[in-house]
């Protein structure tokens, strides 16, 4: 096993390094990384002998996140538990399922009117007592690792809510944390910095900047009470450090970091994926493998293409969600053409090795059609136009669909929006389309197949619909992707073994995809390679030896013999794994309307 201090020499000139890039004209630098190695020695002292063992584990196991056995689920412990107590009692149903990673969303003491769902944090060492208390989550995470469950939880860690005590010891102006966050007593330097920012939340306020009640101005990126952190100052990274790794030793296993591409703010620029954000991410990395080795960081960067692939790295976010993948199988269900799926797949897929994508349908958050309009534009889509139909198509205004979305920051004059609703709802389950089912199992085969970390947001396998009961709770009309969080499910599960009810049908076939993906090495790691089907509705890509073709088309789709004269002799017949039908392809190959096969 690794001893602590051949950690600290292996990392500690990266992590002297990148502090020097960071903060090397701060006078105050040098102490702070002096006390940051103290509390990094205390962490590990106090680390449990459990998790060091984990640690040695997955040390030697580098790609463990990678494996063909992995499945995630993602849920609020009040809508889905109750408290993390009832959470607990979940644990026979998370391994029914398959979990071997289930992600809590935001469950630490927030304000209760003013949380923005959680990731207003006003302590990341207490939890919302609503839902029990950190000794009672500390237990849940061992309970969850004796079951082969990986702890995942939201690291918020841009900005803090305004009760945080950093934010009240800030506003009293204690000198301790008089520059934990961007203040300024005029605005003077809001209005020189808001020349290149962009406003992300206008409905709540304009600019990046709100006033305080002293007349002063504080950055909040996202909600007026939401302030961002000032990374600028060593002692901000230290703090955040000692909260990062109290959580590792609690159990959590990966950290989802949240609005990374924000972290750094930088005058006369957009203040946003800055190449410093990658320089704190890298060293949060190097801290995480001196005091806890195990301790993974997944991405969240809801960004350009291009933006969201460099945090995906062993030395800085080793996981990251899939944004793209996402939003193009929603494009492929409403265009019913694969072609900008196919092309993502073909070169966006590829990521460096010791990563992984998380492939999710949907999240708890609203769908935003973040392809790339150069991409879009090699099929000549113009695309504003394409996400404006877009948007039309899955909030129930272009005629025929079959979703039933509720727009998010709707504008109607510009058509811009983005996407609420659960799966089901979105994917025609409301409205009663026949297509709903088949739709939905299609959807989770490709997170399924693709390679990386799928993930299922709990209850969309038994196909939980719209709640509209959001519109009645005054913290949460306002924002519509409340919709799409509906409480857990009860009668749905009640009848997930009943195949003649929606949730039967749905449970069966997509606990079945599991079964078959923890059966096939093929679907273990990232590889892949694009199969162009010469079918506008027909995906295909190659998994080591599967051969998996989808139909997203509201008909049945021919493929021709030709395009799989290119298979080896021998090798035209093959067999469908979820099935476990015979499938000669000699002849070509016709797919039902939705059907998929993945073929060994």
């Amino acid at each position: 096993m690794t001893t602590f201090d051949e950690r600290l020499g292996a990392e500690l000139p990266r992590l002297k390094s990148l502090f020097d890039r960071l903060y090397g004209d701060r006078p105050s630098a040098g102490a702070e990384l002096e006390a940051l190695l103290a509390d990094l020695r205390r962490s590990w002292g106090a680390r449990p002998a459990e998790l060091r063992e984990l640690d040695e584990e997955r040390e030697a196991d580098p790609d463990w996140f990678a494996s063909n056995q992995m499945l995630g689920g993602v849920c609020y412990v009040d809508l889905y538990a109750g408290t993390l107590e009832g959470v607990r009692a979940r644990i026979p149903y998370f391994r029914e399922l398959g979990l071997t990673y289930l992600h809590l969303m935001p469950l630490f003491l927030a304000p209760a009117e003013n949380s923005d769902g959680g990731y207003a944090v006003s302590s990341y060492r207490d939890i919302r007592p609503d839902l029990g208390t950190m000794v009672d989550f500390t237990a849940l995470a061992a309970e969850l690792r004796q079951n082969g469950i990986s702890l995942v939880v939201d690291f918020v860690f841009n900005h803090t809510s305004d009760e945080h005590r950093w934010a009240r010891g800030a506003l009293a102006r204690d000198p301790l944390y008089d520059d934990f966050y961007l203040i300024f007593d005029d605005r003077e330097m809001p209005d020189r910095y808001e020349l290149t920012t962009r406003e992300i939340f206008p409905d709540d306020h304009p600019g990046s900047f709100v006033p305080l009640a002293d007349g002063r101005w504080v950055w909040a990126t996202f909600h007026s009470f939401q302030w961002d952190l000032n990374y600028r100052n060593p002692a901000v990274f230290r703090a955040m450090a000692g909260e990062l790794l109290f959580l590792a030793n609690q159990g959590v296993n990966i950290l989802r970091m949240d609005a990374v591409a924000f972290i750094w703010k930088q005058l006369g620029t957009t203040s946003e994926n800055l190449p410093e954000a990658h320089l704190l991410l890298q060293a949060f990395n190097a801290v995480c493998r001196i005091a806890a080795p195990s301790l993974l960081f997944k991405s969240e960067a809801i960004v350009h293409p291009d933006d969201v692939v460099v945090y995906i790295r062993p030395d800085e976010c080793q996981l990251s969600y899939n944004p793209l993948q996402m939003a193009l199988i929603w494009n492929s269900l409403a265009t019913r053409e694969v072609n900008l799926l196919a092309q993502a797949l073909e070169q966006r897929h590829a990521l460096p090795p010791h990563t992984a994508w998380v492939n999710y349908v949907r999240s708890h958050d609203d769908i935003g059609w973040t392809f790339a309009d150069e991409d879009a534009r090699q099929f000549g889509i113009d695309g504003y136009e394409h996400r404006r139909f877009l948007n039309a198509f899955y909030v129930d205004r272009f005629p025929g669909s079959f979703a039933r979305g509720v727009p998010f920051q709707d504008n109607p004059r510009t058509g811009d929006c983005r996407i609420s609703g659960t799966t089901a709802s979105l994917a025609g389950l409301e409205a009663g389309d026949a297509g709903a089912v088949d739709r939905i199992v299609l959807a989770h085969s490709i997170i399924l197949s693709t390679g990386g970390v799928p993930l299922i947001y709990l209850g969309d396998e038994v196909g939980q619909l719209n709640d509209y009961g959001y519109l009645d709770v005054p913290a949460h009309a306002e924002d519509s992707r409340w919709v799409g969080r509906p409480p857990y499910p009860a009668e749905r599960y009640a009848t997930r073994d009943d195949p003649e009810t929606r949730a039967g049908e749905l449970f069966a076939s997509i606990r079945r995809l599991i079964e078959v993906r923890r059966h096939t090495p093929a679907f273990a790691g990232g590889q892949l390679t694009i199969v162009h089907t010469g079918n506008p509705h027909v995906l295909g890509y190659q998994r080591g030896d599967v051969l998996v073709l989808a139909n997203f088309s509201d008909h049945a789709e021919t493929l021709d013999a030709e395009r799989f004269g290119g298979l080896p002799a021998g090798r035209t017949d093959r067999t469908d794994l979820v099935t476990g039908r015979p499938v000669p392809l000699g002849a070509g190959l016709t797919l039902a309307p939705h059907e998929f096969v993945w073929l060994a």
